[in-house]
Formats: structure tokens, C-alpha cells, sequence
């Protein structure tokens, strides 16, 4: 089955839907390459997939080891290049609502940095991820 379809909406838009539960995603060209900057751009969902990657991955290993991850935040920012016009940098920060241990922190910046999205994104595009420990909310 695949996993998604998506329509060329006009005025560099696209709407993506998950085909098996039917929830929509809406693209829009940013301010800075002719479009409206309405909704996320496809290079804001590549950064925020990095990010929701990590989390998820992060959370199956904490429920594995019995590691309390709930109230985990995190955010991104997209550095854009020029010639080509490519996402050259990911700046990702991670925070926890708690300290944890030594060991703990190990296995959640490992399992971080190997979540499926950061391995399959170009080792030329620099991923730099921040992890805060026992901080207030990032909202």
C-alpha cells in the first residue's frame, strides 16, 4: 500500500494525504522562493520530521528501559543554502522536563542521533541537536 498521495493545489501549494488515515498536510512555497509562506514549507517538513523522528524513537526506547520522557519538547531551525537551493544545516534542541542519569542521557542522545530520519539524511547536511535537561517548556 502506499503511503501517501498527494495534489498540486495551484499557487505552490500541494495537500498530502495519509492514505491510511486520511489525514492532511498542506504545503506552501516559502516568502523567500515565490510563494505565500501559508503553511509549512516542504523543506519545513523535512526539518520537523528530523525532530518528530527523534521523539518517537526516543520514547520507544524509554518505554523499553523505563525511562519517564513525557513533557519532552523540541524545535528546529532549517539553515537554507543557495546553488544549489538545498537545506545545508538542522539546528535541533531537545528538552526534557527532568534530569535523568548518566546513563540515561547516553541512551537518549544515541538514540537520538540515530533515529531513521537523521540516518537517512545526507552526511554533508549538518545536524547540530542541543539537549536541555530539567528546563522549563520550550512553548
Amino acid at each position: 500500500m502506499k503511503t501517501a498521495y498527494i495534489k498540486y493545489l495551484g499557487e505552490l501549494r500541494t495537500a498530502a494525504t495519509h492514505i491510511r488515515s486520511g489525514n492532511e498536510i498542506i504545503t506552501d512555497a516559502p516568502l523567500d522562493n515565490h510563494g505565500k509562506g501559508e503553511a509549512f514549507s516542504p523543506t519545513d517538513l523535512l526539518s520537523s520530521a528530523l525532530v518528530s523522528c527523534m521523539m518517537t524513537v526516543i520514547g520507544i526506547m524509554a518505554e523499553a528501559h523505563g525511562i519517564n520522557v513525557s513533557g519532552m519538547e523540541g524545535d528546529s531551525l532549517k539553515i537554507m543554502g543557495t546553488e544549489p537551493r538545498r537545506i545545508t544545516g538542522i539546528e535541533v534542541r531537545l528538552s526534557f522536563p527532568r534530569a535523568y542519569s548518566e546513563h540515561d542521557r547516553v541512551l537518549i542522545e544515541r538514540t537520538a542521533r540515530t533515529c531513521p530520519v537523521a540516518m537517512s539524511l545526507h552526511p554533508d547536511l549538518k545536524q547540530e541537536i542541543t539537549f536541555v535537561y530539567g528546563k522549563q517548556p520550550l512553548s
